[in-house]
Order: C-alpha cells, then structure tokens, then sequence
C-alpha cells in the first residue's frame, strides 16, 4: 500500500510539473514599466516567455540562478547605424556585451533604400541582434535627385514619396531625416513635411537628427516639432544636445520646448548618449555649399584659391564662436588615407605635419583631409550639466548612435561599445541622477512603445524572451577615449529570442535575432 502511495505521488509529481527551454530563478525581477523590483521566476520556451513568478513546479533544459542579480527585458537601441557593418561582425559584439537585443537603424536620414532587400539580407545572414529600420530622408533624395543643391521637381517629388510609401509597406518604422548632411541639408521643411505624411499614413515615426544642435538649436526645435504637427505623426529628436561651449546650459530652454509640445498633444520624445563628446564627419566643419555633388566637385570647389580662403574663414569664425583659439576638440576616429592619424586631434595631426601651432594652418590641415575623402570624428564641446539635465527627462531614451563596431578598427567613440553600462554605472549607481528602474524603463518599454516593436520591451507572459541579467553593483563601461575598444562587463546572461547569447559573460556566438517590421 505504501509502494503504491509513493507511486502515485511521483506520477502525480511528474504529471503537473512544468517543462521549459531555460528557467531563470531567484532573481529582481524589473519588469520594464518603471516599477520597483521584485523577487521571481521567468520560464521561457520557444523564444516565448510561457510563465512568471514563483515557479517551483516547473523545470528546464538550462536553469540560471539569478541570485543577487537583476533580470531585466532586453535594451532597445533606438539610434544606430548598422548598416555596412552587418557582415563584418553579424555577432554584433558591442552590443550584446552592452545588454542590448535590439537596434533601430536608418537614422540621421541613412538608411537602404529598398527595406524589403535590406530585411531580407538581415534574415538569410542571422544576426545576435533584432533589428528594426527607418526609410532615410537622405538616401531617398540621392535615389530621386542625387546630391543637388536645389528643390526638387514635383516629378522628383513624387519619387521620393513613392520610395518611402514602398519602405513603409515593407515594415519601415518611419522616416528619417539627417538635416545636417548632404543633401538633407539642402531640402526645405516642406519637402520634410510630404514625406512625413506618407510615413503618417502607415502609422510611422518622424525621427530627426536636426539641421543644428549649436547656436541655432532652438530653430532647429522648432522645425522638428513643426514637420510632427503637419504630418501628424510622433517625434522622435536624436541625440538631444548643445553643442559648443557658447551654448553650454541651454538644456533649459531646449527640454521645456519638448515638455511645451506634449502638453499640445504632440507625441514627442528624445534620446541621448551619456557623454560629452559627438561624432560624426569632418564635413560638418566645412560650409554646406562646398559639400554638393560629389568627392570630385569637393575637390574641384577647394582647388580654386578664392574657395580655399572663404572656407578658412567659415571655420574660424565658428572656432572662435566656440572661444577656442585651436582645433583641439575634433580628433580623428577613423582617416582611412593614414592611420596614424586616428586617434589624434587636428591639432596634433597638424603639428604632426610639420606645421605651425595656427588655427590658420590647422583649418588647410582640415581642408586637405576633406580633399582626400573625409574622416571620422569625436568632437569634444558638451557639458555635462547639460547632459544630465536632458537625462532627468522622463520621455528620453538613451541611444549608442553607433555602429557594429569592429574590435580593434580605428579610434571610434567609446559610445559604440558602452552606452548602457555608463549609464547604469556612472549616472544610477554613482551619481544617482536618476533611478535603476527608470534607467530601465527608458532602455526598453519606453522605445518599444515609441516605434512599436509589438510584445518587446517588458517581461510578460507571451512577449518575446529578450533577457538581461546583470549585476547592478559591478555593470560597467570599460571603453574610453583613449582606448576604445573595450567590451562592457557585468551582463552575465543575455538573451535575444529565447536563445542564451551571452553565457556567464561570455558571447557564445548564438545568431538568434529577427528583423522587427511596422505592423499595419
């Protein structure tokens, strides 16, 4: 009798417990939405989350005690740009090691054209990271009209709009514009506009890097703002900054227009990366007009001696805007001609080429490089007063605005490499600008909900198990300035799709990501 009791209880045992792929035990749970943590239990089978909470019956293939540490949904990078670097590192390193499971690139107006190629790419090649794409102002007019420095012809329009309509349809998230490159600089805010309402129709975002973060942000604000109300559609301004030490404080007048425009009912949000240093091209330093049509029309424009002088003088009238009296703060990231070059400020190349310590010489020193292709840069010039007065900004995402870095290539800026351990480390657990769980919630519900990456960005029963688990006390950026390439250390687990990608901090080379469409 007592066999058979023993029996029954067994059978009875194995009968109600529970099978998983991976169960995550014991750890905080934070959840995404911004509530405080709570102990528990995530059980996740074929790439689902199928259960929470205290899960004693159940049992798994691979179970991960969370003891001490904090389970998190996976981060959502709403600003990169991927692109080019897909099949040199389809492993996506950087930001696996940085907690992140998903990125949206095509922002600051670059992007492929034909979304349904680019997405169909993405699927056969299997990346560690899902990835979600905006259409790009940019590239769509060099598609139409190519680098033009004039309106377009309603026939170009037309294009244009046609090229967006099409990306939509094949699951773009929105439009992007990049209105301080070339050739979005040189469209007005009308032909922003149209676009915009083609986005619209498709229920997208209207993501800007605008035409000035500097002396001219507040107009820049403006128009951003403006293109969301006309268009109907939600804002999304990239990397929200002052530029130049001439507008250090100026977050006080630049938040307020944001919190201004959603209480007028405008779905506007901002993202940030935690330094204060940008990167971007050295042509940002040289006039727009200078920029059109082409390497080869650069070149014949700055061959000619007249143009030479006017572009010396545009770059020392903005040097001394910014009351500096030498290029110090661009340093070279990548200058593919010399590569001793990287790394260096265009003040040390200069000197490097045996030139006097001028701001003179030093701008023909910039003007050289641009004849020979261009470079990479980091330009120093934020405060972090700023930087921390945009974080306290509950409607604000943090982004990388990088790549997928190549480990070892070039001087890039250390943003690629640890955006999210900064913050978690340096602004939460240090100087404790704002909370862990509100870090959290702004590195993914916040970004799932902007561009609507359905059943990402929270822990729930049935959303995707896009996992985190990290050590609060010991998460940490390890890239800097100097030396760059260094992966973020504290993520022990990582998930992306149900699938262990990072394993007791090691990258094991899982390939689990998606492509993540607009759904209409």
């Amino acid at each position: 009798m007592r066999s058979l009791l023993l029996f029954s209880l067994l059978f009875s045992a194995i009968c109600n417990a529970q099978q998983a792929d991976i169960l995550i035990k014991n750890g905080k749970i934070l959840d995404g939405t911004g509530n405080s943590w709570h102990y528990g239990d995530i059980a996740i089978a074929n790439g689902k989350i199928v259960a929470m909470g205290k899960l004693s019956k159940w049992t798994a293939t691979k179970t991960i005690d969370a003891a001490g540490l904090i389970v998190a949904p996976g981060f959502i990078d709403v600003h990169t740009h991927i692109e080019g670097d897909e099949k040199r590192q389809p492993t996506a390193d950087n930001f696996i090691y940085d907690g992140v499971t998903t990125v949206v690139t095509g922002n600051c107006g670059g992007s492929q054209v034909n979304i349904a190629s680019y997405f169909s790419m993405l699927d056969s090649l299997h990346l560690s990271i899902n990835v979600a794409s905006l259409i790009g102002h940019n590239d769509v007019r060099k598609a139409a009209m190519g680098s033009a420095n004039r309106d377009p012809s309603e026939e170009e329009m037309k294009k244009m709009e046609s090229i967006v309509e099409q990306a939509m349809k094949d699951g773009a998230v929105g439009l992007s514009t990049g209105l301080i490159y070339i050739p979005g600089t040189y469209s007005k805010t009308e032909e922003v506009v149209r676009l915009a309402k083609v986005a619209s129709k498709y229920n997208g975002v209207y993501a800007s890097h605008m035409r000035d973060e500097g002396d001219s942000v507040t107009q820049a604000i403006d128009e951003a703002l403006h293109i969301g109300f006309e268009a109907k559609l939600p804002v999304e301004i990239s990397h929200f900054k002052l530029s130049g030490q001439q507008n250090w404080g100026r977050s006080k007048e630049t938040v307020p227009m944001i919190i201004k425009a959603r209480s007028e009912g405008l779905d506007v949000t901002i993202d940030q990366y935690p330094y204060t240093a940008s990167s971007t091209s050295l042509s940002t330093l040289i006039p727009d007009w200078v920029l059109a049509d082409g390497q080869d029309s650069i070149k014949a424009r700055l061959a000619r001696p007249a143009v030479r002088k006017e572009v010396t003088a545009y770059m020392l009238r903005r040097l001394k805007k910014r009351k500096l009296k030498n290029f110090s703060y661009p340093v070279v990231a990548t200058f593919r001609p010399d590569s001793t070059f990287n790394g260096k400020s265009i003040e040390e190349v200069n000197l490097m080429k045996g030139r006097k310590h001028k701001a003179s010489e030093e701008a023909e020193t910039i003007i050289e490089m641009m004849e020979q292709g261009g470079a990479g840069m980091v330009f120093h010039g934020m405060s972090d007063d700023d930087v921390k007065a945009i974080m306290k900004y509950p409607f604000n995402m943090f982004a990388s605005d990088a790549s997928i870095r190549i480990f070892g290539s070039g001087n890039p800026h250390p943003r690629g490499y640890g955006t999210n351990a900064r913050v978690l480390a340096k602004y939460v657990r240090d100087e404790k600008v704002i909370s862990l769980e509100e870090a959290v919630r702004r590195m993914t519900s916040l970004p799932a909900q902007k561009f609507q990456l359905q059943n990402r960005g929270l822990l729930r029963e049935g959303y995707a198990a896009d996992i985190v688990v990290f050590d609060a006390d010991k998460v940490q950026d390890q890239s800097t300035y100097d030396k760059p390439h260094q992966y973020t250390t504290g993520f022990q687990y990582v998930l992306v799709n149900g699938q262990l990608t990072v394993d007791q901090g090691k990258h094991n080379g899982t390939r689990a990501g998606n492509t993540l469409r607009l759904k209409m």
